[in-house]
C-alpha cells in the first residue's frame, strides 16, 4: 500500500489517502508518541504500560515530512527530533490501532 497524497489537517492529524482508495487520519501526538526509532523505542521500553508521556509544543509540531525510499516517510518535528522512519505499513496500523 502506497501513499498518493499526505497532509496535515488542522495541525492536529496526520492524513494519508492510499492507492487503494482508503483514506488514514493520525493524531500528530500519536504520530510522536510511537515513533519508531532507535532512541523512542528503548525509551518506551523503559517505561510502563499505563505512561503516558507530557509533550512540549515543539514535540508536537511537524516541521517537515520526507518521502524515504518507495517504503516510508520521515518526519522531522520542530524539536530537532527527525531519526524516524515510519514505514507505510506502520502508519496503516497506527491508524487502525494503538
Amino acid at each position: 500500500m502506497i501513499p498518493v497524497k499526505i497532509s496535515i489537517k488542522e495541525k492536529q492529524s496526520l492524513y494519508i489517502k492510499w492507492d487503494d482508495g482508503s483514506e488514514s487520519l493520525i493524531g500528530i501526538k500519536k504520530l510522536r508518541r510511537f515513533c519508531p526509532c532507535a532512541t523512542c523505542a528503548a525509551l518506551r521500553e523503559t517505561q510502563s504500560k499505563s505512561f503516558i508521556p507530557i509533550f512540549g509544543e515543539d514535540q508536537i509540531s511537524i516541521y517537515s515530512i520526507n518521502k524515504v525510499g518507495s517504503y516510508a516517510i520521515s518526519i522531522s518535528w520542530k524539536d530537532g527530533h527527525n531519526t524516524g522512519i515510519y514505514e507505510f505499513p506502520f502508519l496503516k496500523s497506527l491508524s487502525e490501532n494503538l
